[in-house]
Formats: structure tokens, sequence, C-alpha cells
């Protein structure tokens, strides 16, 4: 009982963190090019990350290269890529339902490459999370304006981008059983940014990046520390300190998190459809993962 509070500081962080993301993207792509500021995210996480590892003397697992690799590509270039792209077509509220309740989904799927058994269980728990996914897409066509096909596009490109997450964290999964947390993100977060810095400079060639303005900065800034560098590091020293059952439990609130935040900051009001189709996404995922996050928490992760 003594250990509740930190649990809830934990989840509220990671839920303001992993929620505000969508809200300083927002306000970021709406300035300068998606891909640009990405890039410029991971950039400052990067920093931020690599003096973690030089003040803790951790180091990066250099040798464990190819696997984090493949993690840069799917996790930062793959969803940041077509996160944010999909962003600047799609309100917030949109990523804000689809993105947080796909993963545990896509992530359960993919798990079953490690030998994670799909149960009827999941498979029913898949089907309901589908079909909420659908109300939330087909919610956002409803006003019937010009701007829905763009929309559409959006929310597709934001599904690719949760299936891609998913993906990075399933190799992450098999990366953790013998390397730190810290040494792992510091290392995917670091091929990550070399592989957008091309990407980032197609449009501008980073050449505006002096104009920026003090709120694109802010956004930016936010992302790199806190969406990037503090919740990718806290979210797996919860799998450890508390089992992965627990510390999953924390994408059921990111999309509560984001709702507030973009009604409160940018003004965005969800349509019912689209809530109906959040809440039934939220069931599903919780069918199918019910099982699978017990088996997820036994192996051990060290930061």
């Amino acid at each position: 009982m003594r250990q509740a509070p930190i649990v809830i500081a934990v989840y509220a962080t990671l839920a303001i963190t992993l929620g505000g993301q969508w809200i300083a993207a927002k306000l970021g792509v709406t300035a300068v090019p998606a891909l640009e500021l990405s890039t410029m995210r991971f950039a400052i996480s990067a920093a931020v990350l690599v003096v973690a590892c030089a003040i803790t003397r951790t180091p990066v697992p250099v040798q464990r290269w190819r696997p984090i690799a493949a993690a840069a590509v799917c996790g930062v270039l793959g969803f940041n890529t077509l996160a944010f792209v999909g962003l600047s077509l799609t309100p917030a509220s949109d990523s804000a339902l689809i993105i947080p309740t796909t993963i545990p989904l896509a992530t359960a799927l993919f798990a079953t490459l490690i030998h994670e058994r799909l149960t009827s269980r999941k498979l029913f728990g898949f089907a309901v999370a589908s079909l909420g996914a659908a109300l939330v897409i087909v919610g956002g066509q409803q006003g019937g304006s010009e701007s829905s096909a763009s929309r559409l596009a959006g929310d597709l490109m934001e599904l690719g981008a949760a299936t891609a997450w998913a993906a990075s964290l399933t190799i992450g999964a098999v990366v953790l059983r013998k390397e730190t947390v810290l040494g792992y993100v510091t290392g995917m977060v670091l091929i990550g940014t070399a592989l957008l810095l091309p990407l980032g400079a197609v449009q501008q060639a980073y050449r505006d990046v002096p104009t920026w303005s003090a709120e694109t900065w802010l956004a930016a800034g936010f992302l790199g520390v806190f969406s990037t560098a503090v919740a990718f590091v806290l979210f797996f020293w919860a799998v450890h300190r508390y089992g992965a059952s627990l510390a999953a439990m924390v994408t059921y609130l990111t999309p509560i998190a984001t709702l507030v935040l973009a009604f409160l900051i940018l003004g965005e009001r969800p349509l019912p459809l689209q809530l109906v189709g959040g809440a039934v996404i939220v069931v599903g995922v919780r069918l199918a993962a019910r099982r699978s996050r017990a088996a997820l928490g036994q192996a051990p992760v060290t930061i």
C-alpha cells in the first residue's frame, strides 16, 4: 500500500507526457514541416539520453546494434514519419484514440512471433478492438466536410504508426532480456535520429529552424525531453518495477489525457461516435491483453 503514491505518480506522469505529445505535435506541425519537427524531437531526446548515460555511467549496448537498429527503423523512423504526417491531416483527438489503444493490440499480435500464444480470448478482443477503431475513423467522417478524405488518410497513417511502434516494442522485449532500459532506449533514439535526418531536410533543409517561434521550440522541447526521453525510460522502468500487466494500463489513460488536453488547449471536440469507438477499443484491448500482460511480466528488466 505504501507504493500506491509512487504508482499513481508514475502513471500520472506517463499519461501527461504520452498524451501531451499529440497536443505538442499538433501545435508544432501547424507551424513547421512535420518530419522536420519529428527529427528535432529525437535530436533533443538523443542529447538528453546521452547526458543521462554519461551521468549514470550506463553503457549503450553497441554489440546489439542490429536488433536496436531494427527497433529504430520501426519505432522511430516508421512510427514518427507516419504519426507526424498523419497528424497534419487529422485532429489530435483522432490520434489520441487510435494510436494508444491500437498499440497493445498490435503488440499482442507481433508477440506471437516470439512464441506468445494467441488464444480465443485474444482473437475476440482483437475483433472488438478492430470494430472500435473502425468507429473512430468512420466517426471522424460524419462532418461531411471537404477535408474528410484527408482525415481518413491521416487516421490510416496513425494506424500504421501504431503497428510500427508495436513491432519496435516486440523487438525491445527481446533485447531487454539482457540489456538495460536506458542503454537500449539511448541506442534506439541515436540510430533513429540519424535515420530521420535526411527526411527532415526534404522540405526546407532545416533553413527555417532559426526562425522557429518560441511556441514551436516549446513544442519540440516537450516532445524531446518529456514525451520521448522521460516517457520511454519511465515506461520501461514501470515494467521492471511493477510488472508488465500494471505498466500496460497506462495505455488506457493516454487517450483520456489527450482528449482532455485537446479540448482545453486546441478546442477540439471529439464526435460522439468517436467516443463510443474509443470505449469499444479499450474493451477489446483489455480482453485481448488480460492474459498476455501477465506473461510479459515474467522477463526481468533492469534500468
